[in-house]
């Protein structure tokens, strides 16, 4: 079959328009346009659109970025689970998103949707797989928030044909998968997360195609309600203290552990693109802890995986009083 690259290339393209369009508005200022290319003779070649914001009215940092690059060689890190693709020219195309709002009661959030396919050799086909996922990361987080996320992280796997069994497969997968394991915490609450959809040839093209997409288009309304709720709490320089310290988290997860980073990285990707998901001011603490029974110890009361999905919502369970 001719995979469809050009009209793939739209719908990501399409997805990141309506994203940054909605958060533009959101926060009411403009993200930065950054259009950029790799010419043949690199070694990765392509091109992409880097849309970021720095010292928003919101947003004190974030990016959606959309790249499609094409490599002679599959790095370690995409072929370590299957070593029969190592050595393949490769093409990749996405959207990738993360958001880091200045205001301590809002959740840092992350957004990935992609497509991968390893070209044909000698003696094998092409081998082409979907993947993504987005995922919550708060400070002092609000019960209601995380129920609220997760059920609309379901209507996404739902709203692009899949069922329970498939949304409970990837919200695990998304529990295992953003977890320090030198710290043997998780990054956030969780979300999706999933990966070689298509690979194995039981899932047809358009389906996976579909499943992918309806992720992408529940970011907006899995996240957006959350900020609109929080944006106006007050906080002090504690709250403040606190996020800068917990950020530290991310950047070690991303620089450590996330694979998408490392891919990024080990194929010569843009470094500006690839890094622009670490928070601008971050803050590390030798052997520091929360004080029992503090709302900053509420954090990793609630980081532990719960079905969030299927609970009740809570909603006047939270971290703090207001």
């Amino acid at each position: 079959m001719a995979l469809p690259i050009a009209e793939l290339r739209d719908r990501f393209l399409a997805l990141q328009r309506e994203i940054v369009s909605s958060l533009e508005a959101f926060d009411g200022e403009p993200f930065h346009t950054d259009a950029w290319s790799r010419p043949a003779g690199d070694r990765l070649q392509g091109d992409g659109l880097t849309r970021l914001i720095e010292n928003g009215r919101f947003f004190e940092r974030g990016g959606c970025n959309f790249s499609h690059v094409r490599g002679a060689s599959l790095p370690p890190s995409a072929t370590a689970h299957r070593q029969e693709l190592a050595g393949r020219p490769f093409e990749a195309l996405g959207v990738s998103l993360v958001l880091h709002p200045r205001n301590p009661y809002c959740p840092t959030v992350h957004l990935n949707v992609r497509f991968f396919v390893a070209h044909s050799n000698d003696t094998q086909p092409d081998v082409w797989w979907f993947g993504g996922g987005m995922d919550l990361t708060p400070y002092y987080p609000f019960v209601e928030d995380i129920v609220h996320f997760h059920r609309t992280c379901r209507d996404a796997v739902h709203a692009g044909g899949g069922d329970d069994t498939c949304y409970r497969e990837w919200k695990t997968w998304c529990d295992r998968y953003f977890f320090l394991k030198h710290r043997n915490e998780p990054r956030g609450v969780g979300g999706l997360f999933f990966d070689d959809l298509g690979a194995d040839g039981n899932t047809p093209f358009d389906a996976a195609q579909r499943l992918t997409f309806a992720v992408g288009d529940h970011f907006l309304p899995a996240y957006l309600p959350i900020v609109a709720r929080r944006r106006h709490h007050p906080y002090g320089e504690r709250e403040r203290q606190f996020q800068c310290y917990r950020r530290g988290r991310y950047v070690e997860f991303n620089l450590v552990w996330d694979r998408g980073t490392i891919f990024g990285l080990q194929t010569g990707g843009r470094t500006e693109s690839i890094l622009m998901s670490l928070p601008p001011v971050v803050h590390w603490r030798y052997d520091w802890h929360p004080e029992a029974g503090s709302p900053e110890a509420r954090l990793y009361e609630l980081l532990t995986p719960r079905d969030w999905a299927f609970e009740g919502s809570h909603g006047n369970e939270q971290s703090t009083s207001e």
